[in-house]
Order: C-alpha cells, then sequence, then structure tokens
C-alpha cells in the first residue's frame, strides 16, 4: 500500500509562487514587446520596459498591415518567405534525416561507424564557420539569390540525422524481419513498417525543423541580397538597423517581431505532449 506524504500548505504555496515567478521572467520580454507595439516612438526611447503605454497608438500595427501610407515594413512579403522556405525545409528534413538515420541504424556497410562519427563531429563544428564556404557553393551553382540557394544547403541537418537513429534503434528488429519474410524491400519495410513506428521522433523532428528554419538568420543573410528574399528575421534585422527605414521605429520593430513567434509558438503547443514524449525516447538509447 502506497504511502502518502503531506505536504504543508505554506511549502505547496511558495512552489507555486516560485512557478509564477519563472513563469513572469520568461513571459517578460513578450509582454514588452506587447506593449511597446501600442507605443509612440519617443515613449519607446524613453521608456522602454514599461509595460504601460501613454499615449496608447496603433500607429505601429497600422503601418505593419498596410493601413497607412508612412513608410512601413513589408510584412507579408516577409511572412511569405518564411513560410515558403520553412515548409520546404521542414519537409526536407523529415524525408532525408529520416532516410539517413535509417540507413545508420539498420543497415549494414562498409564504413557505416565512421559515417556515424562524421555527423556527430559535423554537430561540433560552429555553423558560422560554414557560412563563406555555402556562399562561395551558391555563387558558383548560380544559386545565390533564389529559394533554392536558400532552401537545399540546410534541407538536412545532422542533429535531425542523429535524432531519427536513436528512434529507430529503439524498435525491435522482428518488426523488419517479419516484414522481409513477407517480401517486403528494404525501403518498403522502411516507409511501411518502420516509419509508423517512430512517429514521436517524426514530430519531434518537424518541430525542431520548423522552429530552427523559421528562425534561421545567417543562413538566409548569406544566401541572399535581394530584399525580395528577405524573410521575418533577415527583414527585420535590416528594418531595425536602419537599412529599410529610417531611426530605431522600435513600436514597429517588436510589433513584427512579436507576430513572427506566432506560428512557432501554435505549432509547439500544439504537438507539445509528442515533443517532450519523444526528446525522452531518444534519450533512452545512445
Amino acid at each position: 500500500m502506497a504511502v502518502r506524504t503531506y505536504s504543508p500548505p505554506w511549502r505547496r504555496a511558495l512552489g507555486y509562487l516560485a512557478l509564477a515567478a519563472f513563469a513572469l521572467f520568461f513571459l517578460g520580454p513578450f509582454l514588452i514587446q506587447l506593449a511597446t507595439s501600442f507605443k509612440t516612438d519617443a515613449d519607446a526611447a524613453n521608456n522602454s520596459l514599461s509595460l504601460v503605454p501613454n499615449p496608447v497608438t496603433y500607429g505601429a500595427w497600422e503601418r505593419i498591415f498596410g493601413f497607412t501610407d508612412a513608410a512601413g515594413l513589408p510584412f507579408g512579403r516577409w511572412l511569405t518567405n518564411s513560410v515558403i522556405v520553412a515548409t520546404f525545409i521542414t519537409l526536407g528534413r523529415v524525408v532525408l534525416d529520416s532516410l539517413c538515420g535509417y540507413a545508420l541504424a539498420r543497415l549494414r556497410f562498409p564504413g557505416r561507424q565512421a559515417v556515424f562519427w562524421s555527423v556527430l563531429g559535423v554537430l561540433a563544428v560552429p555553423g558560422a564557420v560554414l557560412l563563406i564556404p555555402r556562399f562561395l557553393v551558391l555563387k558558383e551553382l548560380m544559386l545565390f539569390n533564389s529559394y533554392p540557394g536558400m532552401i537545399l544547403p540546410i534541407a538536412a541537418d545532422a542533429a535531425g540525422i542523429f535524432i531519427m537513429r536513436q528512434f529507430f534503434l529503439q524498435i525491435p528488429p522482428s518488426m523488419e524481419e517479419a516484414a522481409r519474410i513477407d517480401g517486403a524491400g528494404v525501403f518498403r519495410t522502411y516507409w511501411s513498417v518502420i516509419l509508423p513506428l517512430a512517429r514521436p521522433g517524426l514530430i519531434t523532428l518537424t518541430i525542431l525543423s520548423f522552429q530552427g528554419s523559421w528562425n534561421e538568420f545567417q543562413m538566409f543573410l548569406v544566401a541572399t541580397s535581394d530584399p525580395q528574399y528577405n524573410t521575418l528575421t533577415t527583414g527585420l534585422a535590416k528594418f531595425s538597423s536602419g537599412q529599410l527605414g529610417s531611426g530605431t521605429q522600435y513600436p514597429v520593430t517588436l510589433g513584427a517581431a512579436l507576430l513572427s513567434t506566432i506560428p512557432v509558438a501554435i505549432v509547439f503547443f500544439t504537438f507539445q505532449r509528442h515533443f517532450i514524449g519523444g526528446q525522452l525516447s531518444s534519450a533512452v538509447k545512445g
């Protein structure tokens, strides 16, 4: 029979108070973004941390959504570009990373361990080191200032390969043996038998890939120079630095930045349960 432990009310109250403090600490930047988007430029510069706009104005939102003739943000164009590249990068990583992960987990071929250790080695290389080589390759292949140039270099990543390999290692080999007895080939076994069993891993990879590609900055910065290919990250960075406008324009910038976080938040909270369960499962086997 389980013994129930008694927790004093004051201890429980302290726990809730600590959780509320941590929640406020993490939500603080978003509240500041929201409040600043309703401020004037002068109020935002003089009272940057204030949560009470004085006076309240909707000018920033009117400029974001194009309801005014004043110079604002091409937010719709940036949003469209972000959706296009994030969608195709996510699809590419789900397909390519799962294929590579399955090959490293199940197929026996010469040099398999060397390939796996090479993948782990890539994880240790800072992304900034690869920016110049990627730029030179894109220029040579005439992919600079194009959607393929923004998508193809990061359509597969080492972290996703490692995650999928860990999930495939947890699936009993007997499942594949039964499929092979029934006459299924390697790809049919992967697609029809193994891949559905790795659903938590695919969901985890989808969330991480979408979040990473949506927030990608360095790669898009070196892959494009034409403003029509600006995404939300590169566009907002150029706008806030004065390249696409005059002054800091904090209300407009922070309002657009707040909007750009909404798609990632929706995806994460929709699949949060699968994401946490997938992370715990991938940590079971090394």
